[in-house]
């Protein structure tokens, strides 16, 4: 006797719910629920994405990472980005490795509401989802766009509701700890999951959530640890799609669920907003708030290198001989603080990761080189005596007051002193990009800049018309994973 499915098969435990509510609109949104502005914006903030991961691909940590996986994992379907055919790996191998490159040199993009690196989840995840093994025919530029755009709202609204920066004062990589649930929210989209399969996945997801900031101070493995987050998300929405099931009503379970976990020794009361993740859901529009970096560090840091460069352009003969600077003191609110205001022990060489994660450096090395590029991070640069004399005048500082008021989150104090006395002051409200952000036409020029010496000019161009008509485009997708997997070349050497 054959049972029939309940009409509500398909429905999450709980629709009302917010984990319900939240399922229900990535697996029934569509293309045609989002604003025009959104989608083109979207595929600017892909193309970034994309530049990030050409120009990452064999960086001297990206080659290390690659390296080892290709020689624990086998072969097969999903590119590799700059590898080319040869190097195909599983979906999640391939994921974690391109991830690990869009991530490779802080240049990729951030939400400066929820800190997390949305391209560096989403664009691996998607790709390799589009060329599983089981995959007969790639999925439409459409349904891959409107799974990118679903990933970007998930990932920030899950921080929001655990007060948006507040993970990384408390020393979570808030990303990691976010990225699952964008990862696998994108995937099960662009699968078409049924609501109750996204729950399954989302509940798949939260329980692989992790990332401790220590990876910062010299570990490779903090520019992976996106990369962990997307293979979860990726991993979980495949697993449900499998008909494996999740932990039901994952975000706001009382006991071990997602929110009450990660809120325990939360600087806020109520410790978490479990409404943040649903509020103004298909109406308010969090890619909207996703930034991106115009210099190669962390974030954080780009309130403290546009502060000395704003100082060099105003007090030109004052910078002309940096050993006359007698300290540099700079201010912070918590989370750009804690987060790069940590001081390099003296006499220990500093790493690039380190370097990226460093006021002190950040600082120094705007005043010797003029800017905070590539080449900045080189090796030959990384422990040049005049940096390092400099770093050590570097003093951050916490200023509470910053705390305040959330729109002071961005705001960077810098205070020049010289051995005759002379100070020298600038106060940047928010660093440039967060305020307006950074333009359509910009992303273009940074993709040129990024990507003209590993790629040549055609490819270069059809990479940017692929990206930019990809839901107007018949067979984008597989025609985007062919151009990002042939080879590239070196951006830097080691």
């Amino acid at each position: 006797m054959s049972t029939q499915p309940s009409p509500n098969a398909n429905s999450p435990s709980d629709p009302n719910g917010v984990t319900g509510k939240l399922s229900n609109w990535i697996s029934t949104t569509n293309l045609s629920n989002i604003p025009a502005s959104i989608k083109t914006r979207a595929k600017y903030l892909l193309l970034d994405g994309v530049a990030c991961s050409l120009v990452g691909s064999h960086l001297p940590w990206s080659e290390t990472a690659s390296n080892a996986v290709f020689n624990m994992e086998p072969l097969g379907s999903c590119p590799v980005i700059g590898w080319g055919d040869s190097h195909r790996l599983s979906p999640l191998a391939a994921t974690i490795l391109n991830s690990t490159y869009i991530q490779g040199f802080e240049l990729d993009d951030y939400s400066s509401t929820a800190p997390l690196h949305s391209n560096s989840l989403l664009i691996p995840a998607l790709l390799s989802a589009s060329t599983l093994p089981t995959t007969t025919k790639a999925p439409t530029g459409t349904a891959f766009l409107l799974a990118y755009i679903v990933g970007c709202e998930v990932g920030p609204r899950v921080g929001l509701a655990l007060h948006g920066a507040d993970l990384l004062t408390r020393g979570w990589h808030s990303g990691a700890v976010q990225g699952p649930s964008a990862s696998a929210a994108a995937v099960c989209s662009l699968l078409k999951l049924s609501p109750n399969q996204v729950e399954d996945a989302l509940g798949i997801a939260c329980t692989q959530a992790a990332g401790l900031m220590a990876a910062q101070f010299g570990s490779m493995a903090k520019r992976m640890q996106h990369g962990f987050a997307a293979r979860n998300g990726l991993f979980a929405a495949l697993l449900a799609q499998g008909g494996y099931t999740g932990i039901n009503s994952v975000y706001e379970t009382p006991y071990g669920g997602f929110l009450s976990c990660f809120s325990q020794g939360a600087n806020f009361e109520p410790k978490s907003l479990p409404g943040e993740i649903c509020k103004g859901l298909g109406e308010r529009w969090e890619i909207e708030n996703i930034r991106i970096k115009l210099h190669a560090s962390m974030a954080a840091l780009h309130g403290t290198i546009d502060c000395a460069a704003n100082l060099q352009k105003r007090y030109p003969g004052r910078f002309a001989d940096l050993n006359t600077i007698k300290s540099i003191e700079t201010r912070h609110g918590r989370a750009a603080f804690e987060h790069g205001g940590w001081k390099q022990p003296e006499g220990k060489p500093l790493t690039s990761t380190a370097a990226q994660m460093s006021i002190q450096y950040a600082a120094a090395v705007q005043l010797v080189d003029g800017q905070v590029l590539m080449a900045q991070f080189g090796a030959d640069k990384l422990n040049r005596a005049e940096v390092v004399a400099l770093m050590q005048k570097v003093n951050p500082i916490h200023d509470a007051e910053f705390d305040k008021d959330k729109k002071d989150g961005f705001r960077t104090i810098m205070k020049i002193t010289f051995d005759d006395g002379t100070v020298v002051e600038e106060n940047v409200a928010a660093w440039k990009g967060i305020s307006p952000p950074v333009s359509n036409e910009d992303i273009v020029e940074k993709y040129h800049s990024l990507v003209k010496d590993v790629i040549d000019e055609e490819r270069m161009r059809k990479i940017e018309e692929c990206v930019l008509n990809l839901d107007e485009r018949d067979g984008a997708v597989e025609e985007l994973c062919g151009l990002l997997e042939a080879e590239v070349g070196k951006a830097i050497e080691a």
